[in-house]
């Protein structure tokens, strides 16, 4: 098969198995599929049947038919345009910090992905708050946390769809800007292509290490590494429930908790949480 030059080579559901057990060996319960309704779902319904044993898990597709993006709206895609897993952790913390993890998932992809990426395309690959990732100002990857109790503590549930394909033609019908992978990899002065196993049990890793360390209380100074990567900083945002603006004004960081810190007008600084609420740049 002819496989052009910047793209992701994606074996068969088979040998991507194959390739991810050989990578991520203390991963429990390990699977590729050719589709499923949503990796997410699947591993919060194995953790419900009380498969709560040989924890971390990965599940991955080839065909998402039920995927679903923040506040629930729906995800579709094509055999081959995108690259979409998800991993089940065991985290023992107060239910309170767990919405620290979906930034926390979305600030550790960026960095993964920003370390993999072609030298050239990695500054222009950011985070926009909570975890967009996205390349220039279009979205490259959404990740989508999700968490249920269980034993003593709580399965976390971290999924991501990284777009490999169709940009054009994507950003065309959402009537939006969508970045793909093979724009990035044709940044290199060389393009070439690249191993799906690789991307996929590198940042299954970094989650991995991340979890460890939120449970650690290790994670260093997670303000500079946001501003590293940070989309949104200095720039004008609505903060958006349910279509109504709720708070204009200009993103300046996160706090210790992760929430976006929002500077309006008056110099007041309001913390924005992860939920419902939408942040979009406007000018």
């Amino acid at each position: 098969m002819h496989v052009p030059e910047a793209s992701v080579l994606l074996p068969d559901p088979a040998q991507q198995q194959a390739g991810l057990a050989a990578l991520l060996p203390d991963f429990g319960h390990l699977d590729w599929l050719a589709q499923t309704g949503s990796t997410n779902a699947d591993l919060l319904l194995r953790g419900r049947q009380g498969h709560t044993g040989n924890l971390p898990w990965l599940l991955g597709t080839h065909l998402q038919q039920a995927g679903r993006g923040r506040a629930g709206r729906p995800w579709r895609n094509r055999t081959g345009a995108a690259l979409m897993f998800s991993c089940g952790f065991e985290v023992h913390a107060p239910a309170a910090r767990l919405p620290f993890l979906s930034f926390l998932a979305g600030m550790i992809a960026c960095e993964t992905l920003r370390r993999i990426a072609p030298a050239p395309a990695r500054h222009d690959i950011g985070l926009k708050w909570p975890n967009d990732v996205q390349f220039g100002q279009a979205k490259l990857a959404g990740i989508l946390v999700e968490s249920m109790r269980m034993g003593t503590g709580f399965l976390v549930v971290m999924g991501i769809g990284i777009n490999l394909a169709d940009a054009a033609e994507t950003s065309i019908h959402l009537g939006r800007e969508v970045a793909d992978w093979s724009q990035i990899l044709s940044t290199a002065p060389t393009p070439a292509p690249q191993d799906a196993c690789m991307i996929v049990a590198s940042l299954a890793r970094a989650w991995q290490q991340a979890v460890a360390e939120f449970e650690h209380g290790t994670l260093g100074d997670v303000d500079a590494r946001f501003a590293a990567i940070d989309a949104l900083r200095g720039r004008a945002v609505n903060v958006i429930d349910r279509e109504h603006v709720l708070l204009s004004g200009t993103a300046a960081g996160i706090d210790h908790q992760g929430c976006l810190q929002v500077e309006t007008e008056d110099g007041r600084i309001h913390p924005v949480s992860i939920g419902e609420i939408s942040v979009r740049t406007h000018s």
